[in-house]
């Protein structure tokens, strides 16, 4: 399916995205604590590859440098084609220049990058749920913003299989 490279979040922000979740679930709308496999853990991609090989993605990405852990505030509401819902960070040039450096360490040893995650192209977010119906926008927005802003700090990164939830840590944050 795919294998995204994710900034997971520290202990507190996890709990806060988890609680967001399950707001989601308390009014009626899937999130993703609930959707497919329930093993989502909340994240940022900095790429989805569609094809790749394991073992030369994790020694590209283990070489890059250790840029240590990250502060976003999410700030707004985003929606893109077929109803995933996401929070929108507010963007710094350190976030922009790390997944620049991300993608180039993965196109070196070929991997299938998908296109959403081309530098230029790639916008940053934090998925909430995957599918949620035009009638329910209205509730979903009311219940993101009851707690925006939501500041978070990354502070670990992994390698996610989105068709099974299996995570494979990495040693350092790109």
């Amino acid at each position: 399916m795919a294998l995204a490279v994710c900034l997971l979040f520290d202990d507190r922000s996890t709990r806060a995205m988890r609680e967001l979740w399950d707001r989601l679930e308390d009014v009626g709308v899937g999130s993703l604590r609930s959707h497919t496999h329930g093993h989502h853990v909340p994240h940022l991609s900095y790429a989805v590859l569609r094809t790749w090989d394991l073992a030369k993605v994790r020694s590209a990405l283990e070489v890059l440098p250790d840029k240590g852990p990250m502060d976003l505030q999410f700030d707004g509401l985003g929606l893109f084609r077929r109803g995933r819902v996401w929070l929108a960070p507010a963007v710094n040039a350190e976030l922009v220049s790390r997944q620049q450096a991300t993608v180039a360490a993965l196109m070196s040893v070929d991997a299938d990058l998908h296109k959403h995650y081309l530098p230029g192209a790639w916008t940053p977010h934090c998925t909430l749920a995957p599918r949620v119906r035009l009638g329910d926008l209205a509730v979903v927005a009311a219940a993101v913003y009851a707690v925006l802003p939501m500041p978070v700090r990354m502070d670990r990164a992994a390698l996610i299989d989105a068709s099974t939830g299996e995570l494979y840590p990495l040693s350092a944050m790109p």
